[in-house]
C-alpha cells in the first residue's frame, strides 16, 4: 500500500468515533447512502462465508414506532418506583432524532461448522466495515445495546434463529466529537520470535 493511501486510511479509522443521537443534525441520510454502508459491511470476513450478519433499516415513520415500543417495553418491565424520566425520555427520543436506525441482527450458522464466536466476531466486522464507511462520508453513529434484545427481535419480526444484537442510530452531524485518546499500540503487543 502506498504511504499516501495508508495515511487516508489511518485517518478514516482515527475518525472513528460514537456519535449520539443529541448531536445529529435533521439532515436526511438518503437509502443510496445506507445502501453504501450496507454494502460495505458484506464484505466483512468470515469463516465458510457464512456471511451472519443481517439488518434492519428503520426510516421514517418506524423510527418512532421503535421508540414508542422502547418506552413500553421499558415502563412494562420496570416498577413504576424505579422509572427513571430521563431514560424514558431518551428511548422515544433517540430514534427520531436519528435519520435512520440499522438493527444489527446475527443469523448464526446452523450446522455447528463455526463457533457462534465466530459469527458474532464476523457480524462486528461487519458493523465495523459500516461504520468506518459512514465516517468516510460525515456521519455519525452509534452502536447500541438495548437491555431486551428479545423483545426488540420480535418488534423487527426477525426470522426464527436471527438474533438482534443492537441498534445502529445514524445521522449527520455538526460538530466534531472529541478526540480521545489511545494507549500506544505497542503497550498491548507482545512479540515473540525464535
Amino acid at each position: 500500500i502506498k504511504e499516501q493511501g495508508w495515511e487516508a486510511i489511518k485517518y478514516i479509522i482515527e475518525s472513528r468515533r460514537s456519535v449520539f443521537p443529541p448531536a445529529f443534525n435533521d439532515k436526511p441520510v438518503s437509502r443510496k447512502t445506507i445502501s453504501l454502508l450496507l454494502e460495505a459491511a458484506n464484505w466483512a470476513p468470515n469463516h465458510k462465508l457464512t456471511q451472519p450478519w443481517r439488518f434492519v433499516v428503520m426510516a421514517g415513520n418506524m423510527r418512532k414506532k421503535l421508540g414508542e415500543f422502547m418506552l413500553e417495553d421499558y415502563d412494562s418491565n420496570t416498577r413504576p418506583e424505579q422509572r427513571l424520566e430521563k431514560k424514558r425520555n431518551k428511548l422515544l427520543a433517540n430514534p427520531t432524532r436519528s435519520a435512520a436506525i440499522i438493527a444489527i441482527c446475527m443469523k448464526p450458522d446452523i450446522s455447528g461448522k463455526v463457533p457462534e464466536w465466530e459469527e458474532l466476531a464476523a457480524t462486528a466486522c461487519a458493523v465495523q466495515n459500516l461504520w468506518l464507511t459512514a465516517t468516510a462520508l460525515g456521519l455519525g453513529g452509534y452502536w447500541s445495546t438495548p437491555k431486551n434484545r428479545e423483545g426488540i427481535a420480535r418488534f423487527l419480526k426477525l426470522d426464527e434463529g436471527t438474533k438482534c444484537l443492537g441498534l445502529f442510530y445514524l445521522g449527520y452531524y455538526d460538530q466534531r466529537p472529541p478526540t480521545p485518546s489511545r494507549r500506544p499500540w505497542n503497550e498491548k503487543v507482545i512479540w515473540m520470535e525464535e
